[in-house]
């Protein structure tokens, strides 16, 4: 009784920080309901075998995988990039390329260990750059979304933006109860409270089609064959060099909450890592990554053991064969969606600035961190018509605000650190010359 309970909350801990995300990007490509529906069937299959494969050969730790917050970045920008719903399918396309690329950089770094010479890179200062930098671009999209700007209709209802507005309240104020497991799940009650107000006002869209099977296979490269894209290639390795990171972080919080490792399983988890990214392009789907909030709720429910765990993601691997239960979640209001993640994506800025404080907020630092921002954030407002004589490898740098402002940061944050470096090294050198004339002079 106890293993059987304990999957059943394993399966809805993983089903609450899963579904939200196909339904908003779906949403924001314009994607119908039967492809929506797609989209979240792939998206449990690969969260579900992921999840099982990283907990035998991988990390071997309970730790839930997820849509990777980053990765909801990479379809927000390069959608605002393309500016109309006409050129969607290209994009889709040329990040099913991207998820490939992150998941083949995944298994090189990892094979060769090169992880903890990567992390160097990202200094705190450049990856704060890069978290504000990402709320900052994908903040637009979120705020209509919530509104429900062309929901019902051009322009706002404001019986959607009220009750969206509601939904996204509810979600903040259950995540901050005292109550463990309300808080755990505070994603999930707003979300399923949203929708029930939706169809109580009836503002749910209806939709209204036959399911042609009862059980289905998921579909591989759904959105077509993957296509190239400089902008999506290089926003990609940047997420991949931050995914590492996340690994790290995630194994050692978990670790800590369950048991201490007998040795690193750092590049087994990044090659199973890659895996998982290669699959999610594979079935174009979002990229996943291993939560590092799932020590919260180990924590909570004191459940330590893998089989659970590996029981909850067999659930979730095996209802992705059937279309009726996909079709179900794939219903949710997209508003209701945007509003009860609402409050896990504006903590980026909270982590952006966490980041910042974990260095010291110097005279250069603080140059660095102003010039990133302000050339990062006013290039995304660069229209796109501007850019458009340029080389199109250029011309897809240029146009994204995130990739410019994070390259000029990591350029000045390495710099002027050897500058800075030197400059230390002539004062040492020039002060032990002082040291020695006055020993002399003394003499």
């Amino acid at each position: 009784m106890k293993l059987t309970f304990s999957s059943i909350q394993w399966f809805i801990f993983i089903l609450a920080g899963s579904v939200v995300a196909p339904l908003a990007i779906g949403e924001a490509f314009g994607l119908s309901l039967r492809e929506i529906a797609g989209f979240v069937q792939r998206t449990f299959f690969v969260i579900g075998l992921v999840s099982i494969i990283q907990n035998i050969f991988g990390h071997r730790m309970p730790i839930a995988e997820g849509p990777a917050v980053l990765w909801w970045g990479v379809f927000f920008v390069f959608l605002g990039l393309n500016g109309t719903n006409d050129g969607t399918d290209d994009v889709l396309q040329s990040i099913e390329l991207g998820l490939m690329i992150s998941g083949l950089l995944f298994i090189l770094l990892s094979a060769f260990n090169v992880i903890q010479h990567v992390k160097k890179l990202f200094t705190p200062i450049v990856t704060g750059t890069y978290f504000i930098l990402l709320v900052a671009q994908i903040s637009g999209p979120f705020v209509k979304g919530i509104l429900g700007v062309d929901y019902k209709g051009p322009g706002i209802d404001w019986r959607v933006s009220v009750t969206a507005i509601f939904t996204a309240v509810i979600t903040i104020l259950f995540s901050k109860s005292r109550l463990k497991w309300v808080s755990s799940y505070s994603v999930l009650f707003g979300m399923f409270i949203g929708w029930g107000l939706f169809s109580l006002f009836k503002l749910t869209e209806p939709h209204e089609f036959e399911l042609d099977k009862w059980i289905k296979i998921p579909e591989v490269l759904a959105w077509g064959m993957p296509k190239a894209d400089a902008g999506v290639i290089a926003t990609s390795i940047f997420v991949t060099l931050l995914l590492l990171v996340n690994i790290i972080s995630s194994i050692d919080v978990v670790e800590k909450v369950t048991r201490p490792l007998s040795k690193p399983v750092y590049n087994p988890s990044g090659i199973i890592m890659g895996i998982s990214q290669i699959l999610s392009g594979f079935f174009s789907t979002i990229g996943f990554v291993p939560l590092s909030y799932t020590a919260g709720f180990i924590m909570t429910t004191k459940m330590k053991e893998r089989l659970p765990f590996i029981i909850g993601s067999f659930l979730i691997l095996l209802i992705s064969f059937f279309p009726f239960v996909t079709v179900f979640f794939a219903s949710i209001p997209t508003p209701v969606a945007y509003a009860s993640m609402l409050l896990a994506f504006s903590n980026m800025i909270g982590i952006g600035i966490r980041e910042y404080s974990q260095t010291d907020l110097n005279e250069r630092n603080l140059f660095i961190i102003g010039i990133s921002l302000m050339i990062g954030i006013g290039t995304m407002f660069i229209p796109t018509e501007v850019v458009a004589t340029f080389p199109p490898v250029i011309a897809s740098i240029v146009n994204n605000g995130l990739i410019v402002g994070v390259l000029i940061c990591m350029l000045l944050d390495q710099l002027m650190s050897k500058k800075t470096e030197r400059f230390t090294s002539s004062n040492k050198k020039t002060n032990k010359a002082e040291l020695l004339r006055s020993e002399a002079q003394m003499d």
